[in-house]
């Protein structure tokens, strides 16, 4: 897109962006049957100046960065407890890895615990609700505690993750900003006390592994039929702020509900059975 020049289109860039955020909503598996069977006959009263669906792909990379600044600037809740999660994002079958080139140069390969993929790593941080916090794209082949210090911005508490992000040099620079890296130990190391919560919160940690599995499964996120660099970026943050308008996410649900609180006779009959105790 360098050096070109976006020529007049009777459609805004706010109406293609809520065409393709909604796309991450329904339940159409390709853009265009979404497009063509759902938009066009159903949605043209919303969208009276709609472009036939070849015209809209080439529509689409032009709203990228609009699209960044509105998931950007989307506020969440930051909690005292986070949590942090990679997931691989494949650009094709690895069958088809020797003459894939639509992300030549851009890919890598990577290894996790599946086996073998080529793509890229979308690294996750949510908060105990199940609302993202902050992500970031790298090839496949990056480590996982590298884009770490780059993502943590405003936020406290607590960090937990898997054994991948075990460092005590990325341990003390979080703690200095801080937050407190909490992970699970690997079997050759010494033991450590852990608090009874973190013990709890550490096995609650696989429920960001749910918020992928919603992001590659119900918001699409993730298919091997791009042919365009800028319309897969596209995808990918329509997908992360469909996300954010889904009425139930994945959440640790740490809090009471239904419980009523004592009454304050409960707290006055106690201070003064301790007072006549004394």
């Amino acid at each position: 897109m360098t050096g070109e020049r976006r020529s007049t289109s009777r459609m805004h860039l706010s109406e293609v962006i809520t065409i393709a955020i909604a796309f991450h909503g329904c339940r159409y598996r390709t853009f265009k049957e979404f497009y063509t069977l759902h938009i066009v006959p159903g949605w043209r009263s919303a969208f009276p100046n709609l472009v036939s669906y070849t015209r809209f792909v080439e529509l689409m990379p032009w709203c990228l960065m609009l699209l960044c600044y509105f998931l950007h600037k989307f506020m969440i809740e930051i909690t005292e407890i986070s949590l942090i999660d990679s997931t691989p994002i494949n650009v094709c079958h690895n069958c088809r890895a020797h003459a894939h080139k639509v992300f030549k140069g851009l890919v890598k390969w990577g290894k996790n615990s599946v086996g073998w993929h080529l793509g890229f790593k979308l690294h996750l941080i949510i908060n105990d609700c199940g609302e993202l916090l902050a992500f970031q794209l790298t090839p496949a082949n990056v480590d996982d505690r590298v884009p770490v210090p780059d993502m943590i911005q405003d936020l406290i508490g607590k960090l937990f993750g898997d054994r991948g992000y075990i460092s005590q040099k990325l341990f003390e620079e979080l703690y200095e900003r801080g937050l407190q890296l909490v992970t699970k130990s690997k079997k050759n190391m010494k033991n450590r006390l852990v608090k009874l919560i973190d013990k709890i919160l550490l096995r609650k940690r696989a429920v960001i592994e749910s918020v992928n599995d919603h992001l590659k499964n119900l918001c699409q996120i993730e298919h091997s039929r791009h042919r365009s660099v800028f319309n897969f970026l596209v995808n990918l943050m329509a997908g992360n702020r469909a996300y954010t308008y889904l009425p139930q996410k994945p959440s640790l649900d740490i809090y009471p509900k239904d419980l009523p609180a004592l009454p304050p006779a409960v707290f006055l009959v106690a201070s003064n059975s301790r007072g006549i105790s004394s």
